[in-house]
């Protein structure tokens, strides 16, 4: 099957890092793995604004990938577990043991113009960032406020989850833009071919008796 290279460009909009983590997954839009290698990642760190634009991710190797997608599946599973889709296991007690960690210590410093703009205290590591996001999926989790608007992207072939914030809690759609257009387009299609077949089946046989 081909791969659409579009759906494997980084999406925020989820509203948690540790949603936007799981979105990452191969299994989430079914069609690519979005941490593949070490390059990537660094790049997903600073893009999801868990580190700051210009901070030092010469560390970053194959290792820290590992334990982010291993991070990811357990977030993916503990998410899951509270819509209802079964049983976390292991996955709470992993990603509370990431969550006792320390995140990165943060500073603030002069940038360009003179505003002062965040940056890390120190080079970061994987374990840090690790915690960050899963300090996340915790807050996310037993905060019963944002728990009430978790919800899984009702579009066909994406598992995404997102926080509905929308006013009556309606959205169906991880992004109206990208899934809820696909689902307007494939509805119209519908319509289309079932109005062509009805269409087609009230011309009369005009073939000889």
């Amino acid at each position: 099957m081909a791969i659409d290279r579009s759906s494997c460009d980084w999406r925020f909009d989820s509203g948690r890092p540790c949603l936007d983590l799981v979105a990452t997954g191969i299994g989430t839009t079914g069609a690519c793995e979005l941490l593949d290698g070490a390059e990537r990642l660094a790049d997903w760190l600073v893009a999801t604004g868990l580190v700051p634009g210009g901070t030092r991710l010469d560390a970053v190797d194959e290792t820290w990938v590992a334990r982010f997608r291993q991070l990811r599946s357990g977030v993916d599973r503990l998410l899951t577990a509270e819509l209802g889709g079964g049983g976390a296991g292991s996955a709470l007690d992993r990603v509370n043991e990431l969550a006792a960690g320390a995140p990165p210590g943060l500073r603030a410093v002069r940038g360009r113009g003179g505003k002062l703009v965040r940056a890390l205290s120190a080079d970061p590591e994987c374990g840090e960032l690790l915690a960050a996001v899963a300090r996340d999926a915790v807050e996310l989790l037993t905060d019963p406020v944002a728990r009430a608007g978790l919800r899984r992207c009702e579009a066909d072939n994406c598992r995404r989850f997102y926080l509905d914030t929308s006013r009556g809690h309606r959205r169906r759609w991880c992004s109206s833009e990208v899934c809820g257009n696909r689902e307007r387009v494939a509805r119209h299609r519908r319509r289309v071919a079932a109005v062509s077949g009805a269409g087609a089946d009230a011309v009369p046989d005009a073939s000889p008796a």
